[in-house]
């Protein structure tokens, strides 16, 4: 499966990504990337970005990583809601129905 991911690229503690496709097995820092969509300095905000070859990718069946798709609404590319990208960070609704818990789950706790 195709995905558009983060690469990050520039100095130690001066980070600035990659836009790009490649296959969701790969390493991002491997190189063996399909294509480059764009770059994006999250210092300075500053995006540049190939809308069209990212719509036409997302077309195609190219899944974005949840950072990337909250950029792309950010900037208006794409239409739809946010996405938590920090799951684990960030407190969930109370309306997420929890997963029932199994006699396995409960031994080893």
């Amino acid at each position: 499966m195709l995905m558009i991911r983060f690469q990050r690229i520039g100095r130690t503690n001066d980070p600035a990504f990659r836009i790009v496709l490649l296959e969701k097995e790969r390493a991002a820092k491997a190189g063996n990337i399909v294509e480059l969509l764009g770059t994006y300095n999250p210092r300075s905000k500053a995006l540049t970005l190939d809308e069209a070859r990212v719509k036409a990718w997302i077309a195609k069946g190219a899944q974005p990583t949840d950072s990337i798709w909250n950029l792309l609404i950010m900037k208006g590319v794409i239409v739809g809601k946010k996405v938590n990208a920090l799951p684990r960070k960030t407190p969930q609704n109370k309306e997420v129905v929890e997963a029932p818990t199994s006699a396995k789950a409960t031994l080893i706790a």
